[in-house]
């Protein structure tokens, strides 16, 4: 039985949270929400600040999950990291926009993911 969309997410970020500790990415917040956007992951790699969109598929026959971050959601992801710096008092912050792209398979267990693409520097700031 497959789960929901909502389900496959969580998953996901999970997966790519697990994915990142182990590649020496600290975990700062999960899930930071303002009023127009919400960023998945913001982590600490060395001294540059990490906002993360996770986007996980069990089916790219149509399209890669990294297609999903349009022009549109690349400009809601950096107005919420600038409202976070704002939010932080983190003025001068080397930062940095990346995509996560988690592909598994279409039983959407809590096992591990078939692929796993960490896609730095994947846009810049609007």
């Amino acid at each position: 039985m497959n789960h929901d969309h909502l389900s496959t997410g969580r998953i996901g970020e999970d997966l790519a949270c697990r994915f990142l500790e182990d590649h020496g990415i600290r975990i700062i917040e999960r899930n930071f929400r303002t009023p127009f956007a919400e960023i998945d992951i913001i982590a600490q790699d060395a001294d540059t600040l990490c906002f993360i969109e996770v986007k996980t598929r069990t089916n790219v026959s149509k399209a890669l999950p990294r297609n999903a971050v349009n022009p549109a959601k690349q400009l809601k992801i950096t107005k919420g990291a600038q409202a976070y710096l704002k939010n932080k008092g983190l003025f001068n912050t080397r930062s940095r926009f990346d995509v996560i792209e988690v592909i598994m398979d279409g039983k959407c267990k809590p096992a591990p993911a078939l692929q796993i693409n960490h896609i730095r520097h994947a846009f810049g700031a609007a």
